[in-house]
């Protein structure tokens, strides 16, 4: 049986007036990777930055109903710790104006981690769980703006790695690369879920039925369906689902 690092109860969040989520409910599974699809604009990247509280950030923001992380509620715990036990990767590759080395050492100093071997071997550790370290071992000294789209969206995952999460969350993550380049990440994704949960939103269908083994179909803040990707795709139990998946709208 699965292991629950998620459990999402009646959720909502309005920004202002305008309510975007709407009583979610939902477990998310540890080293597993779960899939958030829908068309755009329907709350799916919305919801997934409330497992790092982001939207905390926003003023206008109201949030009822609760998530747990491993049965904690997660209001109990400081921001910035949450946001290192789950990290982020965003949908356009964000390295810093700085060396590759640095890029992947920057959260770890922030940590207070000053000895140069320890960084030294997180930096290494880090770059080859991302599947980089062979494309860049010569050039670590190297502005990280320098690297390829999908090099740089690599980067940005080996510096969240850095910071030993438990959880990554990755908002369309591949959006902006070419074929070649998402599927480069999308087996590092299959590999990473050994060690990390995943959650991840994509706008592509095929994507999440490749790489996630849970997947949850949103439409207009709602959460039509969520489960196993393999029943999900091949025996959806609302019409909607099947309509979406099909190609009937969206």
């Amino acid at each position: 049986m699965d292991e629950t690092i998620f459990e999402v109860e009646d959720l909502n969040l309005s920004y202002g007036e305008k309510k975007v989520l709407h009583s979610i409910n939902m477990t998310i599974k540890k080293n597993t990777v779960t899939a958030f699809i829908g068309p755009s604009g329907c709350g799916k990247s919305t919801f997934l930055r409330c497992f790092d509280r982001l939207n905390d950030l926003i003023p206008s923001c109201s949030i009822s109903g609760k998530i747990e992380y491993l049965g904690k509620d997660i209001r109990s715990f400081n921001p910035m710790i949450l946001r290192t036990i789950v990290g982020m990767v965003f949908q356009n590759p964000n390295p810093f104006p700085m060396s590759i080395f640095d890029n992947v050492a920057y959260g770890p100093r922030c940590q207070g981690v000053k000895n140069k071997k320890v960084l030294n071997e997180i930096v290494i550790s880090s770059l080859k769980q991302a599947s980089l370290y062979d494309e860049v071992s010569d050039r670590l000294k190297d502005s990280a703006l320098s690297l390829s789209g999908g090099q740089q969206q690599r980067l940005c995952i080996a510096r969240t790695i850095a910071m030993e999460p438990d959880v990554i969350l990755m908002d369309e993550p591949t959006s902006a690369l070419d074929p070649i380049a998402t599927s480069k990440i999308e087996e590092l994704i299959s590999e990473l879920k050994r060690q990390y949960s995943i959650i991840i939103v994509t706008h592509n269908m095929q994507q999440a039925a490749r790489i996630s083994d849970y997947t949850a179909f949103f439409m207009l803040g709602d959460l039509v369906e969520a489960g196993p990707t393999e029943e999900f795709f091949s025996r959806p139990k609302q019409k909607k689902t099947e309509d979406y998946i099909t190609g009937r709208f969206g």
